[in-house]
């Protein structure tokens, strides 16, 4: 893995005493020169920054140290935190657009290489707390998108994927997808956070609709939970 550092401005203290627990997946929707410029400019009106930027031919850029907080998640919910900023390291993956692009072999070979490296620097990131920028923000983000391979990260011992061969879930389905981690919608139609599980775990049909194959993905990711715990 090839690491160049290009230093970002924007990135703050993180809170004493509390462990970097979360791991955060976007894509850039930009070319990487232009994605780079952006979250290193400290004169936009809204500075924004990622720990890292991971180019197509695999290629690593350290924006901010992992020990301080980069501005890359914005509003965001997980397992009934907000703000999570503060506890999370944020990879930018170069991609134009991950539901009609392709992430490059060589590009995923390095993401799995760097995500092992920040696992093994916290520990405190369990599996569930892998997740991309649409997990977090389902109503303002889906990245990265729905050609995003998850199962093979999951498969390099990165995040989860569910179990196969399990019950579906029975009833109202978003206190399970908060048992995973989901936001309850207070703010937003509940269809969006059933989106979100859908762009990730069953990319192809995202349609808001809690169906039966939905809810036994579902199963199957909370029976890897309660594994995890």
């Amino acid at each position: 893995m090839r690491i160049v550092d290009r230093p970002s401005p924007n990135h703050a203290a993180r809170p004493e005493g509390v462990p970097i627990d979360i791991l955060v997946l976007h894509y850039t929707e930009l070319p990487l020169r232009e994605s780079l410029d952006i979250l290193s400019d400290d004169g936009r009106e809204r500075r924004v920054s990622a720990h890292y930027v991971l180019a197509e031919d695999g290629t690593v850029y350290r924006l901010v140290p992992e020990d301080r907080a980069a501005w890359h998640a914005g509003s965001s919910h997980w397992r009934g935190r907000t703000a999570l900023n503060a506890t999370s390291i944020g990879i930018e993956i170069v991609n134009l657009q991950g539901d009609r692009h392709d992430y490059p072999e060589r590009q995923i070979d390095a993401l799995i290489e760097l995500c092992r490296a920040v696992l093994a620097h916290h520990p405190a990131i369990a599996p569930r707390n892998v997740v991309g920028h649409s997990d977090i923000a389902p109503r303002r983000k889906i990245d990265p998108g729905r050609r995003f391979p998850w199962s093979r990260l999951a498969d390099a011992g990165i995040g989860l994927w569910p179990k196969e061969g399990l019950p579906p879930i029975d009833g109202d389905i978003q206190p399970a997808l908060q048992r995973f981690g989901y936001a309850p919608p207070i703010d937003m139609p509940p269809e969006e956070i059933v989106k979100a599980f859908q762009r990730r775990f069953r990319p192809a049909r995202v349609d808001g609709i809690a169906d039966r194959e939905t809810r036994v993905l579902l199963a199957g990711l909370l029976d890897r939970v309660e594994r995890e715990a």
